[in-house]
């Protein structure tokens, strides 16, 4: 009884040291890794030290990617948000998209789409080949046609002029600018100086009335033409420059 008894308490004592030696098993693991994911956050860990921005950029400077990437944390190598990340970027007047990815150890790479644009809108902001409104610093170098129209009709105003200008460019003319009314009628201004007058309807075939007579109007007077108004269903009116003009 008295042996049994030995060995019922030597049992005991070493099932609850084999536990308590398991907790501590566990709570050393359990520390270490909340350590190890506070370093990983820790930025002074693993720092993204190196940026390198690339894409075919005309307007974007890396300089500018930096300054917008540092408008807040960036974060360690584990920890930085890409996707926060680019839309920081993205936010840039003249970025289109961004994409970002970590290089291990140090850098942070940004690859840039920039925005294509193709007609300034509205006196202040740019258009771009998807038909979105942006709005980003003009330069010198931007020889683009002015468009003009309802905020809520961009689409159609882009529509307009590539249609026209696919008929115009053919045969030798370009937009300078071109107008859409809010119900939708249509004033272009040529690269010559010449104004179209085309109205709500059948813009394309006025245009191409215009295209034909062009030789013989000019035959008319050795005034320069200020505008033609082609919202006839025959023919076409014309106004003409005085010559001090």
């Amino acid at each position: 009884m008295r042996a049994q008894l030995q060995h019922w308490r030597e049992w005991r004592w070493g099932f609850w040291l084999s536990f308590a030696f398991f907790v501590a098993i566990i709570l050393t693991a359990l520390i270490g890794g909340w350590q190890l994911y506070q370093a990983l956050l820790d930025e002074r860990q693993a720092p993204l030290d190196q940026l390198s921005v690339q894409g075919e950029l005309r307007y974007v400077q890396p300089e500018q990617v930096r300054a917008a990437l540092n408008r807040g944390t960036i974060g360690s190598f584990f920890s930085a948000d890409v996707n926060a990340l680019r839309q920081r970027v993205e936010q840039l007047p003249w970025v289109a998209t961004a994409s970002l990815r970590k290089v291990w150890p140090d850098r942070l790479s940004v690859y840039v789409v920039e925005q294509q644009p193709v007609a300034h809108w509205n006196h202040d902001r740019l258009l771009n080949e998807q038909g979105q409104v942006f709005k980003a610093a003009v330069t010198k170098d931007h020889a683009l046609p002015s468009l003009y129209g309802p905020e809520d009709a961009v689409a159609e105003t882009l529509q307009r002029y590539r249609e026209l200008q696919s008929l115009l460019s053919i045969n030798g003319f370009a937009i300078d600018a071109l107008r859409l009314s809010p119900r939708f009628a249509v004033n272009i201004v040529l690269t010559n100086g010449i104004e179209l007058r085309l109205g709500r309807e059948a813009a394309g075939e006025r245009v191409k009335r215009f295209i034909d007579v062009y030789e013989t109007i000019k035959k008319q007077s050795d005034k320069a033409i200020d505008y033609v108004d082609c919202r006839y269903d025959t023919g076409v009116a014309v106004s003409w420059r005085d010559k001090e003009e």
